[in-house]
């Protein structure tokens, strides 16, 4: 088969961002023992960059590093009717207090790992080896997509910038899909 065929689409990896909703209704939780709305900068930046590409964000809130209170911040979002999809910020890394990782992939349905691997993969062109300090991941959830980002700025705008503002409405679809 030939990949330079006059029918086949210029970008065929977006082809399927066709049928991607066009806004995909976002929760963010910031996980940090010292953060408050007004000094969460990483969630500040979720949630301008999502409101900047129309995804709207039904709701914003601090947790604090505690199994329980990630695990009850995840369940309220899947719980709630207008939300697609859930953007935790923080308690990625490899410190004792940072448990946002092992706490919501044993709660997710299906694991996506390409996001994680992907996610290293670009930061490494920006910050190198300390990369591997990163535990991002993302998942499913009773149909909604579920992220696991570094509360860094740096590593927010990443995060955003090339994998979840690009994907969010496609992984939101197929979240859904039954077949």
């Amino acid at each position: 088969m030939s990949h330079d065929s006059d029918s086949s689409p210029a970008h065929p990896s977006h082809h399927h961002r066709q049928d991607a909703p066009v806004a995909v209704p976002t929760m963010i939780v910031t996980v940090s023992d010292t953060r408050t709305l007004e000094t969460d900068r990483g969630g500040a930046l979720v949630e301008e960059m999502l409101v900047r590409a129309n995804h709207p964000v039904i709701g914003r809130r601090i947790v604090p590093d505690e199994p329980e209170a990630i695990r009850s911040a995840l369940d309220q979002a899947i719980e709630d009717a207008e939300s697609k999809a859930i953007v935790f910020t923080g308690g990625t890394g490899i410190a004792p207090r940072d448990v946002t990782p092992d706490t919501l992939e044993p709660e997710l349905d299906r694991l996506i790992p390409g996001f994680g691997e992907l996610f290293r993969a670009l930061s490494y062109e920006d910050i190198g080896s300390a990369a591997i300090l990163s535990r991002a991941v993302a998942g499913l959830k009773q149909g909604k997509v579920v992220f696991a980002i570094p509360g860094s700025r740096g590593a927010v705008a990443l995060a955003m910038e090339k994998l979840i503002v690009p994907e969010i409405g496609h992984l939101a679809g197929e979240a859904v899909k039954t077949r």
